[in-house]
């Protein structure tokens, strides 16, 4: 594939989509240790579930105004007024289980901040902090057991998958591919038994 900039990209990067390339280029894999951005992102990869991910980004803009900016307070305090209003709401993805899913995993992740002392203490807990170094799949032990655990405590589209896309979204697992510009040397992998919560 050719790219303008004669940068090579991973293979699923639409050149096409200018907000698709931004987000290779400048996010994806980049490690996030900011709760808010981390909650943003979980939301985004909840409604990504049977959809593509272009869909979500190309939606995101509306996402934010539909979850007032992604705070965390005010969306653990959405009623039904707000479901139904979400529900009315054209910009985004209007699937009720997920717009539910979404109020109700805002509330667990502020229960694992109070419990852990930020989302990211609890994330990154799980491999003592580094970057797991991984290609070519779509699930994991690592991701196998995160998605366990959230759903213990109460949390719904946290599948195996979706939760191994969020882990490589906010770097906890890095994957761009061979030929990409933003390939890295692989470094050391960790399996779901040296979890640390």
């Amino acid at each position: 594939m050719e790219w303008p900039d004669r940068r090579q990209r991973c293979p699923w990067a639409d050149p096409k989509n200018e907000r698709y390339v931004r987000y290779h280029d400048e996010e994806w894999g980049v490690p996030v240790h900011e709760d808010g951005k981390l909650f943003e992102m979980l939301i985004l990869e909840s409604f990504q579930a049977g959809l593509s991910w272009a869909c979500i980004l190309n939606k995101r803009e509306a996402f934010r105004r539909a979850f007032a900016g992604f705070d965390l307070e005010r969306v653990c305090a959405y009623g039904e007024a707000e479901v139904e209003a979400l529900m009315a709401d054209p910009g985004i993805v209007r699937n009720r289980r997920k717009i539910r899913a979404a109020v109700a995993n805002a509330r667990v992740f502020r229960q694992i901040q109070a419990e852990r002392g930020s989302f990211s203490a609890y994330l990154w807990g799980w491999t003592s902090g580094q970057v797991v170094y991984e290609r070519g799949k779509s699930a994991s032990p690592l991701s196998d057991a995160i998605s366990r655990d959230l759903k213990r405590r109460g949390m719904s589209f946290v599948g195996s998958t979706i939760v191994y896309a969020y882990l490589q979204a906010v770097g906890v697992i890095y994957s761009h591919e061979p030929g990409c510009f933003l390939a890295r040397q692989a470094g050391p992998e960790r399996g779901a038994g040296e979890e640390d919560v």
